[in-house]
């Protein structure tokens, strides 16, 4: 994959800098590094957080904290409140079943700048029908009014999930060796990351606009999926070694958190299709290569690493999973992936 002669240089100018968010991390590791819990325990790739349970050390909860970004500023001038409460379930548990967790219970944090009790149910709706739908309990949550903070229309919305996994059955990234096959479960559109550039590109002007056969609206509000029950639908007829939940960092990022360091992860991008609101943002943006697999999913919302012999029940079992990459041997200073774009 080329390099661009601007990487990241279109989210920078639309107010994210994925330099300092780098920083940053690199920051708090020193901060975590200078104590630690006895029963903290690693996570594969670092999308939650597992701590052994009390009292049962085969046993370990899993937990993460998210938001949807500034998916909220759109669906908020839009007012359609519902699917983001939906949106931030289904990705705190694709982030945790990374680990191969069980969802457990889920707890929500609403900000807003002037408190409007019905729009907050509606949110708090969506969030307990994805709850629902994954047999996880919403235990209740924060409703913080702060004015000053956000304008009166104009919310925030995160979430902690829980759950729990044998420890034993925790994926085992080492096991991971050049020849495996990396599947791919399709994304329907942005999901939950890039949406500061994206709002840069199609203005709110546009979002009423027909986009094929829908409106930019639909296109920019399209529900990010759950990936819970392919994945274990997958894992019924194949070993999974390691999975990666795309979304800040996109493929580039996401998947090499979850490999051991002497291998990396080939994707031949003619292999999957991009949704067409993503091709419009790269078309729009000129994004180079790099940048638009960094920034967007780029029509993968989860990988799956399995060994070349597993993928053919994988790819039965869920019809819409695709072989999208494979594993080959890496030498030190080469990177962790590498994606082959689609030829024209």
């Amino acid at each position: 994959m080329s390099e661009p002669k601007d990487a990241a240089d279109s989210y920078a100018r639309a107010g994210v800098s994925v330099a300092s968010g780098n920083e940053a991390v690199a920051r708090y590791r020193e901060v975590l590094g200078r104590w630690r819990h006895a029963d903290q325990l690693d996570a594969v790739g670092g999308f939650a957080g597992l701590f052994r349970l009390p009292g049962d050390a085969r046993r370990a909860l899993v937990a993460s904290t998210d938001g949807v970004g500034t998916k909220v500023t759109i669906a908020a001038a839009l007012r359609r409140y519902g699917q983001v409460g939906a949106d931030l379930v289904n990705h705190c548990v694709n982030d945790i079943l990374v680990s191969n967790a069980t969802p457990l219970f889920f707890l929500d944090y609403l900000a807003v700048g002037r408190l409007d009790p019905e729009v907050a149910a509606e949110i708090v709706a969506g969030c307990a029908d994805a709850c629902r739908r994954h047999d996880c309990a919403l235990l209740g949550g924060e409703t913080a009014e702060m004015p000053g903070v956000y304008q009166a229309e104009h919310f925030d919305l995160a979430g902690t999930i829980v759950g729990v996994v044998d420890v034993d059955a925790l994926p085992q990234r080492e096991s991971v060796v050049a020849g495996d096959a990396v599947l791919g479960l399709p994304a329907v559109g942005l999901h939950t990351n890039g949406y500061s550039l994206a709002r840069t590109l199609i203005p709110p002007q546009e979002w009423g606009a027909q986009f094929g056969d829908e409106s930019y609206a639909d296109a920019l509000l399209a529900e990010h999926p759950s990936y819970y029950r392919d994945v274990r639908a997958i894992q019924a007829v194949a070993d999974v070694k390691s999975m990666a939940h795309i979304t800040g960092g996109g493929l580039l990022e996401n998947v090499a958190r979850t490999l051991p360091d002497n291998v990396k992860a080939v994707f031949e991008q003619q292999r999957w299709s991009v949704p067409p609101i993503l091709r419009e943002l790269v078309r729009r943006g000129d994004l180079g290569e790099e940048e638009r697999y960094r920034v967007f999913n780029m029509g993968i919302g989860y990988t799956l690493i399995v060994s070349l012999g597993d993928a053919g029940a994988a790819l039965q079992e869920v019809p819409g999973a695709k072989v999208v990459g494979w594993i080959e041997e890496r030498v030190p200073d080469e990177p962790r992936v590498v994606v082959h774009p689609a030829r024209d």
